[in-house]
This record gives structure tokens, sequence and C-alpha cells, in this order.
């Protein structure tokens, strides 16, 4: 192994724990993290289960790797660690709902304020393209455009994050969303919020990121640490 190898090692977790959590089946999915050189990935049809840190290979952005063959979906992985320099990480996995509506191409409206987790007011879903091709990686560039997430058509989902953790979270956030959007349906289409509305749930989003207080300025009923008050 590399220096990366405490990358290597949390990678081979969180595949398990995929799997683990319900978000992932079998040898489906696959992750990419940035590194010094160019990006880790998941090898092609390895079991989580008997994966070790030795058998994650290592990837140039000219295509070229290091030691086991690359999963077969490399080149959205590169691609959008080439494209998106403020994202380390790119995990894809076929969670159950999210992957029902991307066989039915639907794009996730903001029908609740979480959809605003993904970046903005709607999760797209990606046009269908063959596994592994460069159309594929093509349609979820377009769809992943400022956005951390998208559902791939009749395929699956991908979560992007700063580190492992936040893609792994947000990759559990839109599965359920998708639950509860594949539910809402059986009633109807349900009622979206306003851009508008979304725009203040997402400014709201990113002061808790930050670790500041979601309320709105200029109110006087703030949560504050009681030793500051007078």
């Amino acid at each position: 192994m590399t220096d990366d190898s405490a990358l290597r090692r949390e990678m081979v977790d969180v595949c398990r724990r995929m799997n683990s959590s319900g978000i992932n089946q079998g040898n489906a999915g696959n992750l990419s993290v940035r590194s010094s050189d160019g990006f880790l990935i998941t090898p092609s049809s390895l079991p989580y289960e008997t994966m070790t840190p030795e058998d994650i290979v290592e990837m140039g952005f000219d295509g070229t790797y290091v030691g086991r063959r690359p999963s077969s979906e490399w080149r959205f992985h590169r691609d959008i660690l080439r494209e998106r320099q403020e994202i380390n990480v790119v995990l894809h996995c076929h969670s159950l709902y999210a992957t029902t509506l991307a066989c039915h191409h639907k794009t996730i409206p903001s029908f609740h304020y979480m959809t605003g987790v993904a970046g903005g007011t709607t999760i797209r879903c990606a046009g269908y393209a063959t596994f592994g091709t460069q159309a594929l990686s093509d349609n979820a560039l377009v769809a992943l455009k400022d956005r951390l997430a998208c559902l791939l058509g009749q395929h699956g989902q991908i979560s992007l994050g700063k580190t492992m953790e936040a893609a792994l979270w947000l990759a559990n956030e839109v599965e359920t969303l998708s639950r509860i959007y594949v539910q809402a349906l059986t009633l109807g289409e349900p009622p979206v919020l306003s851009d508008e509305e979304m725009a203040r749930v997402i400014e709201q989003m990113k002061k808790m990121s930050y670790g500041q207080a979601p309320d709105p300025e200029g109110t006087n009923d703030l949560a504050r640490p009681r030793d500051a008050v007078v």
C-alpha cells in the first residue's frame, strides 16, 4: 500500500456500511476518493465482505491504474472529481427506492424541504446510458450541475461529499426522500414548495453546516448559550 492506507481502510469500511445499511446490495455500487496523485476507487466485481485495503485501485485522471481492474464506472468517478474540485468523494449505489424512481426517470421535486440537502430545488434524474460508458458519465455530469446528488435513469443514484461520511449520509438521505416520495405518490402528485421557500431552506442549511444557528436574523427569539443571558 501507499501512504493512502488510512483512506483505503475507510473506503472498505464505508463500502461494507453501504450494504449493511441496506442502500446497496451484493457487488453493486462503487466508491472513489480523491488522493494526492489522482483518486482511489473500488475494484471491479469484488464482494465488499472480502475486500481489503490492498484491493483498492489507484487511478490517475488520464485513466491509468495500478493494481486490480477498477470499477466499470470509473469514468464518471474520474470526470466528477476532475470537474468538481470542491468534491473529494463520489459514492454510487443501487438503493431500492431511489432506483425505483430512476426506473421511471422521475426527478425528485421539492415536495419536502429536505430535498435541499442535494443543493437545489430538485434531485435530477440523469438520462439512461449503458453502465460504464462515457455517455453515462456525460449524463451524470449534466444531472449533477449545481447539485450534490442525482439519480441515474434505470440504474441507481450518485451522492457526492467532501468526506466519505458526508457522501454516505447524503446517499441515505436521498434514499429516505425517495421512499417518502414513492409513498406520497400513492395519494397523488404531492404539492411542492416554492423556489423562494427552497432558497430560504438552503440558506438555513448552509448556516447549520457552518455551525451557526438557523434562526432568522433580526429577531429577538434566538437560541443562545445560557451564560450569555443577561
